[in-house]
């Protein structure tokens, strides 16, 4: 089925759904790369015109990746809840934006629509909206997830502490690991990317943090960063594995450049779920997936079938939504200028990816960051974490001086998110801010107080 719309006399036409949706998009480097944008400004309006006058239901007749190719698809479609679509069913796009706008679309009312909705419905209305508008609605919807504490609750900000070291040292990545730790960080996860391959290694780190958190019984979770092949074996062995790490993306194709497949992430949930006599590692609940997504990941693979990668991306938080995740997050700016080329771009894409997952019911955060040749810097990082922030994203990074010296990227540090919860009145998971408070590194009112030299924590750090 094809589209048009007409500006100025000239008669701009879109011969699928999926060519609507690429010309709608603002731009961005890696549709340009892709063929797939807009050529003037005139014709991506155009198309935002037609999609507005597209019945929302129409998603549900054109799949824009084939049903029969693709199991991301598959996914999607069968395990759409026709009944949670029913209230916004009668609505164009344009009528959507307009409703999750006004005062019926409540969080109650969202919560209770998110499983209704198809990805490619959430990547088409944000198409249309303003910053403002991603951030009014994302705000609204608020996904609650725990393991060992509670995450996503409103007026919350938590943080990953990602102590990363280029050797895998275990004293280095110990000192990063406290440093975030007195910096009230790391209540979304303590989450090591490792720079090795070898179960060794990852399990000597997955040691190092159990033991730190068993140490002084503090309420998080942990998570080395490994395929999830890798963590299938760590449990098999009776390593202490908290969550289960991969990157996943929007289709098929690109799944399986990660050596992944769905059945392969049932499989890796379920074994996490058989620790502990079957009770999980989890106290406060037993969400165990942490899933990392980027827009430009199914192009960079060669696996985006045409379709443009802001919707590709939403796709990815179906393919999340099935497997109940404990978190979620957009690596914004770490694929690099190819496919985000600069500040604006960055921060236009890390507000989309944040109302989409959010509207589909998914528990997102964001590494909001950038790589050294992006044109890019800390100020439009700055800019992106408070719009973030107050549109209710429910987790951060905290990055040793916000610079990763293993994965040579930027990103936001420690100090970063006291700021951010300063600035915007947030307070850490519930269970989190009680540790702090009780183990004297908070007031009564969260705000951090200076550590003490000889302070428990950092017997970590002892000689040996």
């Amino acid at each position: 089925m094809a589209w048009q719309h007409t500006i100025a006399g000239r008669v701009y036409r879109f011969a699928d759904l999926k060519t609507l949706l690429a010309r709608a998009t603002p731009l961005r480097s890696g549709d340009q790369l892709a063929g797939l944008a807009a050529e003037t400004a005139a014709e991506r309006m155009a198309a935002r015109l037609a999609l507005a006058e597209l019945p929302l239901a129409h998603f549900l007749d054109e799949a824009v990746v084939p049903y029969e190719d693709d199991e991301v698809t598959r996914l999607i479609v069968d395990g759409h809840d026709a009944a949670a679509f029913a209230p916004v069913a009668h609505l164009t796009v344009g009528d959507f934006r307009d409703w999750l706008l006004g005062n019926a679309a409540s969080p109650a009312a969202l919560r209770a629509l998110a499983p209704g909705l198809l990805p490619e419905m959430a990547a088409a209305v944000s198409k249309l909206m303003r910053v403002q508008d991603l951030m009014l609605v994302a705000r609204k919807c608020q996904v609650t997830t725990a393991f060992r504490n509670t995450l996503g609750l409103p007026g919350r900000l938590a943080v990953r502490l990602q102590p990363n070291h280029p050797t895998d040292d275990l004293r280095g990545v110990a000192a990063s690991l406290l440093d975030g730790l007195m910096y009230g960080c790391g209540d979304a996860v303590i989450g090591i990317n490792p720079a090795s391959d070898s179960l060794r290694v990852i399990g000597e780190l997955l040691r190092l943090i159990d033991e730190v958190i068993q140490r002084h019984a503090i309420p998080t979770q942990g998570c080395v960063l490994t395929h999830v092949t890798n963590t299938l074996r760590l449990i098999d062995d009776g390593l202490p594995v908290d969550l289960v790490f991969q990157s996943i993306a929007g289709s098929e194709a690109a799944n399986a450049g990660f050596g992944i497949t769905l059945d392969l992430l049932h499989q890796a949930r379920q074994a996490a779920l058989s620790q502990n006599g079957g009770r999980g590692r989890g106290t406060a609940g037993r969400h165990v997936m942490y899933f990392e997504t980027g827009q430009g990941s199914a192009l960079s693979a060669g696996a985006h079938h045409g379709v443009d990668q802001q919707t590709m991306e939403a796709r990815a938080y179906g393919v999340a939504r099935a497997f109940s995740p404990l978190l979620v997050n957009t690596v914004v700016g770490f694929i690099g200028p190819e496919y985000l080329y600069d500040g604006k771009q960055i921060v236009r894409a890390g507000l989309e990816d944040h109302f989409c997952g959010k509207l589909l019911g998914v528990p997102m955060g964001c590494d909001i960051c950038y790589t050294n040749h992006a044109e890019a810097d800390s100020d439009d990082m700055d800019a992106l974490m408070t719009l973030l922030g107050a549109a209710g994203v429910n987790f951060i990074m905290g990055v040793p001086g916000a610079d990763d010296i293993m994965l040579n990227y930027q990103s936001t540090s420690f100090h970063d998110a006291a700021v951010l919860r300063e600035l915007l009145g947030l307070k850490r998971a519930p269970e989190f801010e009680a540790w702090l408070a009780g183990i004297g590194l908070t007031d009564s009112a969260g705000r951090l107080l200076p550590a003490p030299g000889q302070h428990a924590l950092l017997s970590h750090l002892a000689p040996g």
